[in-house]
């Protein structure tokens, strides 16, 4: 891992990074158990990341923006044996999570709570089997979509990092959005579509959870679309 890898500044999270006052209990599950829990970029990351966790994991998964995590820790209860990074810069969705951590812990899971590049570019190549990006920010005004996080760079550092055979899955309700990442992964050429019909991305993906994000997306009349590709 080269030295510019290990110190990149954040360069893709424009999000507020506080919200409101973290209620006792959330305060409390973060102050004792953040600290083991998070990765340490300063150091160099292991060959196998497999060696980040207390305990064998048959491979590496990545969700990318995981908000309040409902989605991420039900991931990481589902597959014990795999482990799981999580990404999150908001300090109120980092909370939410290691609160649940805290009811259920959860020994297959690492967070990082900065800038989601910084992480990738920490990672050694072909070291994740999936990555999950869901409901990130859309950035609708055309002026700002250079800020989305789908962009030539970024796809560039899932091929990096990702198995070939590895699955980049995305979830958005925002239209604009969802035919950026095709158009986007379409030009790259790393990563190919898996859709035969309508109801492939229609249909959320295998033992879905759902967001509040979600909900509110579709009591509003914004139908979300599931895409799946394959690191080619």
């Amino acid at each position: 891992m080269t030295e510019e890898r290990r110190t990149r500044s954040t360069e893709a999270f424009y999000g507020r990074r506080h919200g409101k006052t973290l209620r006792p209990a959330q305060a409390g599950a973060v102050s004792r158990l953040l600290p083991d829990m998070k990765l340490d970029l300063e150091s160099p990351a292991p060959d196998d990341l497999k060696t980040l966790f207390p305990m064998p994991v048959n491979g590496v998964r990545l969700e990318i923006g995981f908000g309040g995590g409902e989605h991420l820790h039900h991931e990481t209860g589902r597959f014990p044996q795999t482990g799981f990074i999580g990404v999150e810069p908001f300090v109120n969705g980092m909370a939410k999570l290691v609160n649940q951590v805290d009811k259920q812990p959860r020994p297959n899971l690492r967070v990082h709570d900065d800038d989601a590049t910084q992480l990738l570019d920490w990672l050694p190549d072909a070291s994740l089997e999936g990555i999950d990006l869901f409901y990130p920010d859309p950035w609708p005004k055309k002026r700002h979509w250079k800020r989305r996080f789908v962009s030539e760079v970024n796809l560039d550092r899932f091929a990096r990092v990702m198995k070939k055979g590895g699955l980049f899955r995305f979830a958005s309700d925002i239209d604009t959005y969802i035919n950026w990442t095709l158009l986007a992964c379409r030009d790259h050429g790393a990563f190919e579509w898996q859709a035969s019909s309508p109801l492939d991305w229609h249909t959320p993906y295998e033992a879905w959870p759902g967001t509040r994000y979600e909900a509110k997306a579709i009591r509003e009349g914004r139908p979300p679309a599931y895409l799946t590709f394959v690191r080619r």
